[in-house]
């Protein structure tokens, strides 16, 4: 039988009325995008609060491209690995009011955005791309990605009782208030599913935005189909079998960089949920599931040298 928590309270952000003009934030995980990151910097729009950039390591000169296209980025020196991770280190780093998901790749259009914060102002907590609802579409997919994708679609679907279209995409956009529900705490690319998944079994209101994805401009995917799709899997049926036993990232208590430069996030970002007890049983829909604090407090490390 699984044992009930106690909702999580509501911050002040979620009983406020929807803030009008508000701060957004876009983290853009990248790993050696050189060649691509000068076109998803040069089409963003305008008025972004702020832009972080977070580097896995790269070897080439993603992060020197980055600097010298858009010299107030802020850049995170990833702590660990993987995409999953790299989402982690951005959301401790985001100081916005809205966050944005955005891939490094060139893939995913820069110009979406504001639809994306637009379907956040009238209601959304949370705004999931999808190129597989009416007006969106993909120049990208491959027939067995496409195949894979749509199959774990429907399974989610069927366990929790979403009616999403998309399930493993990049795009992405939330109210900042809401990630001590989103729990990010998955290193690789299934972070997608997990925060679909996590939004969903919450109680957060989700809505599909129409997106189209791009062919990659340069480059190939670091993403391996069946390695990842079974990762994929593995998440799914993981939050259905223990929906109750992750240990939520206090993310009000993680620091704040003040100061313009570089910052390294320590793997600690992530590390506080990683030992999950298995508890049996399923899934229940008639209430919010959620998570007890974690008794760590994750740290952030030393700022990285320019």
């Amino acid at each position: 039988m699984n044992k009930r928590r106690k909702s999580l309270p509501k911050t002040a952000g979620e009983s406020a009325a929807v803030i009008a003009s508000p701060r957004v934030s876009v983290v853009i995980p990248a790993r050696n995008e050189a060649l691509n990151l000068s076109f998803v910097l040069e089409h963003l729009p305008a008025d972004l609060f702020e832009v972080i950039l977070v580097d896995g390591h790269s070897d080439d000169d993603t992060v020197g491209v980055a600097r010298r296209c858009r010299p107030d980025i802020r850049v995170v020196c990833q702590g660990g690995h993987g995409k999953g991770n790299a989402l982690a280190c951005g959301f401790a780093a985001a100081r916005g009011d809205v966050i944005v998901t955005l891939d490094g790749d060139g893939s995913t259009e820069p110009a979406e955005i504001p639809r994306f914060v637009a379907a956040l102002q009238h209601g959304a907590d949370f705004a999931k791309g999808s190129r597989f609802a009416p007006g969106g579409g993909s120049a990208d997919i491959t027939a067995l990605r496409k195949g894979g994708n749509l199959a774990l679609v429907h399974l989610v679907n069927m366990l929790f009782r979403t009616r999403y279209t998309d399930l493993c995409y990049g795009f992405n956009a939330f109210w900042s208030r809401c990630l001590p529900r989103l729990e990010v705490d998955s290193d690789g690319f299934e972070v997608e599913t997990l925060l679909n998944i996590r939004a969903a079994r919450s109680g957060l209101k989700v809505t599909e935005v129409p997106s189209f994805e791009r062919g990659r401009l340069h480059g190939l995917s670091n993403l391996k189909a069946w390695p990842d799709g079974l990762r994929v899997l593995r998440t799914v049926l993981s939050e259905f079998l223990s929906p109750c036993s992750c240990q939520a990232v206090q993310w009000s208590e993680l620091g704040r960089e003040t100061e313009a430069g570089a910052v390294h996030v320590g793997a600690q970002a992530t590390a506080a949920a990683r030992a999950r007890p298995v508890r049996g049983g399923g899934v229940s829909t008639s209430h919010r599931a959620t998570s007890s604090p974690s008794s760590r407090k994750p740290r952030l490390g030393s700022p990285a040298r320019s």
